[in-house]
């Protein structure tokens, strides 16, 4: 099965709801220290690889491998020495509350 194009992921994205869908690169040996973020990403990593280190896990992440991680989570990211690249997809609007019965 061939990866998908960006513009592939991206359709199918926003289809499944995401708000967006962008292009991550990230240098050489570029060190991201502990953050979060106040959307939901949705994830594919297409060149280059990169450990994602949550709640104490570290995950290495290569070309062909997806995450994805929930807004307000603390995460950290470590790239390898030729860098990497993701596809990733956003859900940048807060869940809308259920209506009660």
């Amino acid at each position: 099965m061939n990866p998908p194009t960006f513009e592939q992921f991206r359709d199918e994205a926003l289809r499944q709801g995401c708000d967006e869908a962008l292009v991550r690169e990230w240098g050489p040996g570029h060190e991201t220290p502990v953050h979060e973020h106040p959307f939901d990403t949705r994830a594919l990593v297409v060149r280059g690889e990169f450990w994602l280190t949550v709640d104490g896990h570290t995950r290495h992440l290569k070309a062909g491998d997806r995450f994805e991680l929930a807004r307000h989570i603390a995460h950290a990211e470590r790239y390898g020495p030729e860098g990497a690249t993701f596809w990733a997809a956003r859900v940048n609007a807060a869940p809308k509350p259920q209506a009660q019965a």
